[in-house]
């Protein structure tokens, strides 16, 4: 029977090619977005689970209720608690980035290779890093690795790249980052992290090694024994089933009780929750997004829905042509039921054909589809995470309820009518057209978002900032050698960049784009008002050429002097601050700031007032920056270069021929320091990867499901065009035009289309006027984003049933009048 059954339908698929591969091409392109898309969502609820510990883990961060902002933890706040609270198990404290630096490899006979690497995966970790996290070692023991100060764990990758394929345990390395040139031992080799994990660190050093005030650097703000700075990430261990909430009323007790002024609070959150919010209203910092996983679910899944209400329209369209099979059948004694499971198998082979043409368009697009959510996915992310479960459920379901439907509505037919010839029906045209009003309304809500997204992102990326960003390359302060050493090097190189006739402007400090120097906070004005000291600021340290390399405006006062950036900001008690920061400090106007004093530790003059821009993008409001001069520090070189063309004989050249003598005065200045750099306009448009994804994301969400719903179109136009072939006859022998007959099929698509448009308007407003309230400058949502969504689809739809309406209209009425 299941032969029988298999033969009919190949015999149905080959007599109907064109019905066919419509149907098979619709199926197959939803079915690969939805393998495509469901690949990212599994990837990204599998980020963190491979930790053993994880129900017991949470992370700890800080909240200022007056200003809304998270912070990191200080250092000496994680012993505490362990100490003060028999609850918390464990603590471990990371210093993501603050490692980060210039490694050098010591042989074995105590000498220094001329190799250097410059690493940006580099953290500072407690010695029960490798007890709580689950990252197995290949060399050495999680409960020795980071014990000791001055001891580092290395990754499998970097062991190779260091030392080859010797052992690297006991081997030495130097690192050069902000805290000075130290020499650490490797005291383990890991596993390297898996793609799927928050913590991505290339190695790992033991925090116990800034205990020791030599180590330092002057850097007094990471003392592990202080309050102040804020840079630790903090996780604690708690016995299972926790009351972790509770836990923190005991933990805000205490601060209380400590600093009865302390109106900061202490948070926890669980750490499964760290990447993924545990709902959408979770407020708390997470390093993923789960309102685009669930954005990329809903797109996913509408897709495939748009698909199978494809495949519907199409089927039933095609539901006449077979009309008399089942007659015959029925009348030589097939039940409904045997029919029934006739066509449910056709539906589900045109499903199979579907899905395996999918999975070759799947392996096909894999590589594009990875560049574009920037991770290495593959059809056996779904495998290992259990997510294709899922994914194949629902395939199973929406093949059977669609096919089930298309059986069920084909052997409905009375074998009578169809055998005399007088079959016609309605039936179902009230689901078909219903589909077709709910695909085009999904296509135009993706249309509306797409257009308000690409709006939104040319907004930010052409909006004024108040910052020029342009032409300016940003080269990576060197990390070798120590502060007066680099100092003296840099004032060498400045002179010689000063002598280049491409160089407009140089200086050394902060980037835009990137994050300040550090916070604080106890700044205040003389006679402050209550609370302010508690308030934030960024810190940002630059030289007195800062101000004219990037453009920046002053509304108040003066520059640095150079002097003033030589002693820096210790010795010459000089600040430079923004409107927002002399706001925030309770003056009236940026002028009455200038010449003020204000107190930070000890008095400063604010010298300068700059005017407001945005340092780190439009999502967020400006911050008040402060100012700090320092020059000749280890700080990011900025050079502005000329666009005026410059000839070979002057030194110039192509951007290529520039940066390569660049790299040779740098090198000369700075040996064994690496030439890095970047271009800071591109660097700060980094920041909008996330909505640059989104409107690619809605780009082809929507192409895809415009395609796929005018195939749907289609096989409506199809249907309904046969249904009226001897109308259109008696028509065309009344004396009808082939204008007015194509007018006349066309209209009732037309109207489906302005239905959709009524109603995918108000959902697409209310989504995206939603999605826009994140952003502290935003564009408004204009008319003609609606008119626009609008008249493509009603231009597409108009093209799609041309097709089949024009074909109608030119037919022959003898032969119209003549069908059966």
């Amino acid at each position: 029977m299941l032969q029988s059954y298999l033969k009919i339908a190949f015999r149905n698929l080959r007599k109907n090619r064109v019905f066919s591969a419509i149907n098979i091409a619709g199926l197959a392109l939803g079915i690969a977005a939805f393998i495509l898309i469901l690949e990212y969502v599994a990837f990204e609820r599998s980020v963190n689970t491979f930790h053993k510990n994880l129900p017991t883990l949470y992370r700890m961060m800080g909240h200022d209720p007056e200003t809304g902002f998270y912070t990191s933890m200080a250092p000496a706040v994680a012993p505490l608690v362990k100490r003060e609270f028999p609850e918390v198990r464990d603590v471990c404290r990371i210093a993501e980035s603050s490692a980060n630096g210039i490694i050098t490899i010591t042989d074995e006979k105590g000498g220094q290779s001329q190799q250097t690497f410059r690493e940006n995966q580099l953290a500072y970790a407690d010695a029960s890093f490798f007890t709580l996290f689950t990252f197995p070692l290949v060399q050495g023991t999680a409960t020795a690795a980071l014990t000791q100060p001055n001891t580092i764990a290395i990754s499998q990758s970097q062991a190779r790249k260091y030392f080859g394929t010797g052992r690297a345990i006991g081997r030495s390395l130097t690192v050069n980052n902000q805290f000075g040139k130290t020499l650490y031992t490797v005291t383990a080799v890991y596993a390297d992290m898996p793609s799927n994990s928050d913590l991505q660190f290339d190695a790992v050093l033991s925090l116990e090694t800034l205990a020791n005030p030599a180590n330092l650097n002057g850097n007094s703000w990471a003392r592990l024994d202080g309050f102040d700075g804020t840079y630790l990430t903090t996780f604690l261990q708690l016995p299972k089933a926790a009351d972790y909430k509770a836990l923190e009323v005991k933990f805000n007790a205490l601060a209380k009780k400590r600093d009865p002024k302390e109106d900061n609070q202490f948070l926890l959150q669980p750490a499964a929750n760290m990447h993924l919010a545990s709902s959408l209203n979770d407020p708390y910092q997470t390093s993923g997004s789960l309102g685009f996983v669930y954005l990329l679910s809903g797109i996913a899944g509408l897709i495939l829905v748009i698909a199978w209400f494809n495949y519907i329209n199409l089927s039933t369209a095609g539901a006449l042509k077979r009309a008399k099979e089942v007659g015959v059948r029925k009348v030589v004694g097939a039940g409904q039921t045997q029919l029934i499971r006739q066509f449910l198998a056709e539906s589900l082979l045109l499903n199979l054909i579907g899905f395996m043409l999918a999975l070759l368009m799947v392996v096909s697009l894999q590589s594009t589809f990875n560049e574009f959510v920037k991770k290495e996915l593959s059809l056996t992310t779904l495998l290992n995470t259990g997510g294709w479960l899922i994914g194949l459920a629902l395939l199973l379901v929406g093949s059977l309820a669609s096919g089930g439907y298309v059986a069920f509505a084909m052997t409905s037919f009375q074998p009578v009518q169809t055998l005399k010839g007088t079959f016609r029906t309605n039936r179902g045209g009230l689901l078909r057209k219903t589909l077709v009003v709910a695909q085009f309304s999904a296509s135009i809500a993706l249309v509306v978002s797409t257009l308000v997204l690409y709006r939104q992102l040319q907004y930010m990326q052409n909006k004024d900032l108040g910052v020029q960003l342009d032409q300016r390359v940003v080269i990576q302060s060197p990390q070798i050698g120590d502060d007066k050493s680099i100092a003296a090097r840099t004032a060498v190189l400045e002179d010689q960049l000063a002598q280049l006739p491409y160089v407009k402007n140089f200086c050394q400090g902060i980037v835009p784009g990137n994050y300040y120097s550090f916070g604080a906070v106890n700044i205040t004005k003389q006679n402050p008002r209550p609370g302010d000291e508690k308030k934030n600021y960024s810190m940002g340290i630059v030289d007195d050429r800062y101000l004219k390399t990037y453009g920046l405006k002053l509304v108040a006062g003066r520059n640095f002097t150079t002097r003033e950036a030589e002693l820096a900001w210790e010795k010459s008690a000089k600040l430079i601050i923004n409107e927002t920061a002399a706001r925030q400090l309770g003056f009236a106007s940026p002028a009455a700031a200038a010449g003020q004093i204000i107190n930070w530790g000890q008095p400063y003059e604010i010298v300068g007032v700059v005017k407001d821009y945005n340092h780190q993008g439009l999502r967020n409001p400006i911050d008040p920056i402060i100012f700090m001069p320092r020059r000749f520090g280890p700080a990011s070189l900025t050079v502005q270069l000329t666009t005026d063309p410059v000839g070979p004989t002057q030194g110039g050249g192509s951007i290529q021929r520039k940066l390569a003598e660049l790299e040779r005065l740098y090198k000369a200045a700075y040996p064994g320091n690496p030439f890095e750099f970047y271009f800071a306009d591109e660097n700060f448009n980094k920041q909008y990867e996330t909505e640059q994804q989104y409107r690619q994301v809605f780009t082809m969400a929507s192409i895809l499901a415009i395609f796929i719903a005018c195939l749907g179109l289609f096989g409506l136009a199809t249907f309904m065009t046969e249904q009226r072939t001897k109308e259109i006859g008696v028509r065309k022998v009344l004396g009808a035009s082939v204008a007015s007959i194509v007018t006349l099929l066309s209209a009732d698509f037309l109207k489906l289309v302005v239905i959709s448009i009524v109603i995918a308007s108000p959902l697409a407003w209310y989504a995206m006027n939603s999605w826009l309230k994140d952003f502290a400058y935003k564009i408004d949502i204009e008319w003609w984003m609606f008119a626009l969504a609008g008249l493509l689809a009603v231009g597409i739809a108009l093209v799609t049933v041309s097709f089949q309406s024009v074909r109608a209209a030119l037919t022959n009425p003898v032969k119209s009048l003549k069908v059966e």
